[in-house]
This record gives structure tokens, sequence and C-alpha cells, in this order.
């Protein structure tokens, strides 16, 4: 996913996507990069040198790129800027490799995972997994070039399954800064501090979730999930005028990944889902161990 998600946002030939050598050395830095962010973020640069030259490299790579003079240079019509050109609008050109680093990390550190725990929730449960194929067969044609947003509305179950994963596994905490006091139960959090709340906590209330713990899709409203509307008490995505603004293309990420995946390959799961790492309380959590899964081609799919 990582190449295509990339292309998407930043542009192709942007970033080396299409140069093999250079892009592995991409995914190697960034791939240091994500695993100890949380660490890196709060510790000096001597205590994680690797961390730190791959930060380096990633913000190097993209002062090359959102150079001015070379921004200056570029004439886009709205429907053709990326992600990135809409980024670069918003913030200082001093701070913009800085930003374009978080987009990068916003973008793959999250809905790739929960690629992972998506499929391993569907293939690990025999009833799931035969449900979900069953919406693909039903709802697609046997073979297509693209899926459409229409295509999508019509697999309510599979996006119900993606749902039940990130409530699952979403962040284990989301913090916030206090811009203006407000109480809590008689007490005052004054402006300035920094507050945090715990999606994996909420979401597991057995009052809004009865048996907290099982991977249930049944248990979201089809007609709601259509819809994209969301319980109260499902934060993972934020809330408010907080929300993160690239929700949507992350579950629709997550289900052309799935469709494409599972219209394909015949699985089988030779390990349970494995337990989230305690280890990683920002972002999407990751997983402790593997999750071994056997998958063959279909035959007349290609």
């Amino acid at each position: 996913m990582y190449k295509s998600v990339l292309n998407i946002v930043f542009g192709k030939n942007i970033l080396p996507t299409d140069n093999d050598e250079q892009y592995q050395i991409l995914e190697e830095h960034f791939t240091k990069f994500d695993r100890q962010i949380e660490y890196g973020s709060k510790l000096p640069a001597f205590v994680l040198g690797a961390w730190s030259k791959s930060r380096k490299y990633l913000i190097t790579m993209f002062q090359n790129i959102v150079d001015p003079e070379k921004q200056k240079s570029q004439e886009l019509c709205p429907d053709d800027k990326t992600l990135l050109h809409n980024l670069l609008e918003c913030v200082d050109i001093e701070n913009a490799p800085n930003y374009s680093v978080l987009l990068l990390w916003a973008t793959l550190a999250n809905s790739i995972p929960m690629v992972f725990w998506t499929i391993a929730f569907i293939v690990t449960q025999e009833s799931v997994y035969k449900k979900v194929c069953e919406e693909i067969e039903r709802e697609l044609p046997s073979t297509f070039e693209t899926i459409s947003d229409a295509d999508l509305r019509k697999l309510p179950y599979l996006k119900s399954c993606i749902l039940e994963t990130v409530r699952l596994r979403s962040p284990g905490i989301i913090p916030r800064y206090v811009t203006k006091p407000f109480e809590v139960k008689g007490y005052t959090v004054p402006a300035g501090n920094l507050v945090f709340a715990s999606p994996f906590w909420a979401h597991r209330n057995p009052e809004y979730y009865p048996d907290p713990e099982t991977h249930k899709p049944e248990r979201w409203n089809m007609k709601d999930v259509e819809r994209n509307i969301f319980p109260e008490y499902f934060f993972a995505f934020g809330g408010g005028r907080f929300q993160c603004p690239g929700r949507w293309f992350g579950l629709m990420e997550i289900q052309i990944f799935a469709i494409m995946f599972l219209k394909q390959f015949k699985c089988e799961a030779f390990d349970p889902v494995p337990p989230p790492s305690p280890l990683h309380a920002v972002g999407t959590q990751q997983p402790e161990g593997p999750c071994m899964i056997e998958f063959t081609r279909l035959p007349g799919k290609c």
C-alpha cells in the first residue's frame, strides 16, 4: 500500500516511488522513524541516534520537495492539487518540511496497520470471513478495474468489520491542549494544560459495547454505517471540529485493500489475532506478535 498512498497524497514522481533503490531507502528510514516516534519526539536526539538519523533524512527529503521557488513554478488547477499542495498553502514555509513528515506519518502509520488488524480479525472468524466474501461477490462484478464510492456503499458489512476493528485497535490515547478552561465533575481544568482522552477504555465500556473485547461487526447499525454516522461514544478519529481530517481517506484505503485482497485470495489463519503491544499508545496500536495466514490465489483472479 505504501507506494499507492504516497502517490495519491503527495503526487506521482514527487517521492521516489518509481526508483526501487531510492524507495527502499525511504521505506527503511520511515519504518525506523515510525517505530520509535513516541520516544524520539520527546527525548534528546543523542538518545535515539538511529531515529534521529531517519528523521533528518525525511526532513531533508521534504526540504528539497517544498522549495518555494519550485512550488511557484507549478501552475496547478484546484483539481490537480494533492494533499501536500493544500498543506503547503496553510503553513509557513520554514516549518513545511516538518509538517510534511507529519503528513507522511499520519497517512501511513495508522491506516496500514489497521489493514493488518482488519484482515486478521476477518479471516480468523470463519462466519465473518464467509459473510464478507459473500457480500463482495454478490455486490461487485467478477472483474473490475476501479472501485467507486458507490461500490463501497454496497458493502456495509465489510465497513462494519473495519469500524469494529478500529474500535478495538484505535489509539490508546488522544492528547489535546486546553485552550479554554472547562469543568469536569466540579474540577476546573485551566488553559494551557494537556489532557488525554482514552479511546482504548471508552471503546471497551460494557455499557455501550457488551462483551467489549470480542470483535462483533453485527453490533454496528448497518444503516448508520452506510450514512457514515458514528455513535457519540466512538471517537477513534477524535471529536467535534478536531476530528481527523483524513478519516474518510483512511477508511477508503482499508476498504479497497480488503476488497482487492479477499477478492483474489482464499485465506486460512493458523494463529489467533495477536494482542496489541503495550509499548505503543500513540497512533494505531501495533501487534505484539505475528498472525500467520496462508493465502492462495483463487482460480481466474488476477
